[in-house]
């Protein structure tokens, strides 16, 4: 069991648990930014975390669902108020609504993680300050001291699986719900020369290109929320099967995060949504893109076209560009 002690006061409002491993900081820190390792122990081991969204910079957000041995599921939120790399963050915590708005029957706290190195590996000190003694105490007899234990004795499991969160493993694809994917995959790069290269449309054109032997024939870049985008490809050999993707750009918080609607030109219906987010990590940047989309037909649909193999030829295009670009 990782975890050293914990510390209630109840006249303070708060609850201190700390928890030692036998890796660096840089390790443990990831395993709280890489949304596939959070859910991993986030939620206790009878009701496992999913994360359809992991925003871990200032002002971000996060989003979550545990999922019961009954299929009952509870939603919750965080709220980043600050974040410093590989040191510490802090987020208002709360349990939310079908919509991830705030609960307004549980309350919510605040939470601080610090990250510090000891001479055996890395602590992890985890903090919560409740906002009343009736807070308190409803969350403490809810057994939040347990769940938290239970959530944390998962850790270990999970720092010690290198390989399957390693650089170069190739895009990663997880069914979230009926409508909703996420692809991951770390990139050789920093999230500023990430976002750089998709956003700049001489980058865009030298690796955004799916499957070789293909090109792109149209590259209309959205720069600010509102902006309409289109990118189009067609066969280098004779420029034939010619398709497009347009949509608009709904959120921007450089250079974490994009929003973004997506269609294909002459197809009907509604278009799907794509959240992508960048977070630095061992290794380089890691890059998750959630999409949702309008049902499950049409998310079983599009990833049976072979899309994942195309996202991944064009991603190992793209760190030949950045490392070209750093070279340079």
């Amino acid at each position: 069991m990782p975890i050293t002690s914990v510390t209630k006061d109840s006249d303070a409002l708060t609850m201190t648990v700390v928890a030692d491993f036998p890796v660096t900081v840089q390790r443990l820190w990831d395993a709280y930014a890489d949304p596939r390792q959070l859910e991993k122990f986030w939620g206790p081991p009878e009701w496992p975390a999913t994360f359809s969204r992991h925003d871990l910079f200032p002002g971000g957000r996060s989003h979550y669902w545990m999922t019961g041995p009954d299929g009952t599921r509870s939603a919750g939120y965080w709220e980043f108020l600050a974040v410093d790399p590989r040191r510490s963050f802090e987020v208002t915590d709360g349990f939310a609504d079908e919509h991830w708005a705030p609960s307004q029957e549980m309350p919510n706290m605040r939470m601080r993680l610090t990250f510090d190195e000891t001479s055996d590996g890395a602590r992890v000190t985890t903090t919560t300050w409740f906002n009343s003694a009736a807070d308190y105490q409803q969350l403490i007899e809810m057994g939040m001291e347990e769940g938290m234990s239970a959530a944390m004795g998962q850790i270990d499991d999970v720092l010690e699986d290198l390989s399957f969160f390693a650089t170069g493993k190739g895009v990663e694809t997880q069914v979230l719900s009926e409508t909703q994917v996420r692809f991951t995959r770390i990139i050789r790069g920093t999230p500023e020369q990430v976002r750089q290269a998709h956003r700049d449309p001489e980058l865009l054109r030298r690796w955004l290109l799916g499957p070789d032997g293909w090109r792109m024939s149209d590259c209309q870049v959205a720069h600010q929320v509102g902006d309409p985008y289109r990118f189009a490809w067609e066969k280098e050999e004779d420029g034939s099967d010619g398709f497009a993707l347009y949509g608009e750009l709904k959120e921007l918080d450089e250079p974490h995060r994009e929003v973004t609607t997506e269609s294909m030109e002459g197809v009907p219906g509604e278009p799907n949504l794509n959240e992508q987010t960048l977070r630095p990590i061992d290794g380089g940047t890691l890059l998750t893109l959630v999409i949702t989309y309008p049902n499950a037909e049409v998310r079983d649909m599009i990833l049976n076209t072979g899309m994942t193999d195309g996202m991944e030829t064009s991603y190992v295009r793209l760190e030949e560009v950045l490392s070209a670009s750093s070279r340079s």
